[in-house]
């Protein structure tokens, strides 16, 4: 079994570390931290959470190549190697398009798009020179490292939609898929083993990790609120595939998105933020998070990667979900 943390970039440096430090010691393999634009730049986070850690896995959780180049990517990838001794992972995938429009950049050709970006990232870091005519990436022969990275650095590919899920299986070293409910794994699976069908016989075996989210706190309305919270920021932007789990739509999105876009009156927003919704994560203590998550190790899953809010105090949260670790790896 392997475990992850994966955290939104809006903590302080020092709760980066600090959280970095408690998960080190909590058994858990990898940490991965979001770059969602106008929060702190994951770019700047990862090697100080790096550095102060000695074994645990550090990624981006997750880059797209609308805001960063593909060739940026690679550059980063080889660079973080370096610097960690090959304990990067680098997350990647579409983006949210509704958080790129407010910097005006349309979401073109998203499948395209993370497919080249991944042929590219992939083959700078093995040293290629990458000449490509393709739909988003149209490289001459200077396209090329101007230095050896350490090795070809882990790609994971985020995603939420059927033909992305596909895309995971057949192209990338890990899978990133949001399971909103922890229950959507039976909706994602099939996608990726189609994807896998078709994956190239050169690739290590996919890494897939049921990415869902907890609150965890033994105040059970403080965990509730701030899921709560975390939902009304993120809720209106899912995928109708992770919607249909729920019974829910966009449209019942359409209070929240409006306080939370509109009126910024994010109190509203939580306050509007029901009970079905509030089934996208988990929240209570281990006991709820173990229950909820039973079936899909039954079912063959292998790496469990649990995500923000955590809890109304985030390092207790890891403390607790050190336990869920614990009962796992029995």
């Amino acid at each position: 079994m392997r475990f992850s943390l994966r955290l939104n970039n809006d903590l302080t440096l020092h709760e980066y570390t600090t959280l970095a430090q408690a998960a080190e010691a909590a058994g858990f393999d990898q940490f991965w931290v979001s770059n969602d634009l106008f929060l702190r730049s994951a770019l700047a986070l990862l090697p100080a959470i790096a550095q102060a850690t000695t074994r645990l896995e550090v990624g981006t959780g997750i880059l797209n190549p609308y805001t960063m180049h593909p060739a940026e990517m690679a550059m980063y990838a080889a660079t973080m190697d370096e610097l960690t001794g090959c304990r990067f992972n680098l997350g990647l995938a579409a983006g949210a398009r509704d958080f790129l429009q407010w910097v005006g950049l349309e979401q073109s050709a998203p499948l395209a798009t993370v497919r080249e970006t991944v042929q590219a990232v992939r083959r700078l870091l093995a040293g290629e020179t990458v000449e490509m005519e393709g739909r988003a990436l149209r490289w001459n022969d200077e396209a090329y490292l101007r230095f050896r990275a350490p090795r070809v650095t882990p790609i994971y590919v985020g995603a939420t939609g059927p033909k992305m899920l596909q895309l995971c299986g057949e192209v990338a070293d890990g899978a990133l898929p949001l399971l909103f409910p922890p229950e959507h794994y039976f909706g994602v699976l099939p996608h990726i083993e189609a994807g896998m069908a078709q994956r190239p016989e050169s690739l290590a075996p996919l890494d897939l990790a049921a990415c869902i989210w907890v609150s965890l706190s033994d105040d059970r309305q403080a965990a509730r609120r701030v899921l709560a919270q975390k939902i009304a920021y993120y809720g209106y932007t899912l995928n109708p595939l992770i919607l249909d789990q729920l019974g829910l739509t966009r449209a019942d999105f359409a209070g929240v998105e409006r306080a939370m876009t509109v009126e910024r009156d994010e109190e509203k927003a939580i306050g509007l933020v029901d009970e079905r919704m509030l089934r996208i994560g988990v929240v209570g203590g281990p006991g709820d998070v173990i229950e909820r998550l039973e079936p899909l190790v039954a079912a063959g899953a292998t790496h469990l990667s649990f995500g923000p809010p955590l809890g109304p105090n985030p390092l207790e949260a890891v403390r607790l979900l050190g336990q869920v670790v614990a009962h796992f790896r029995r």
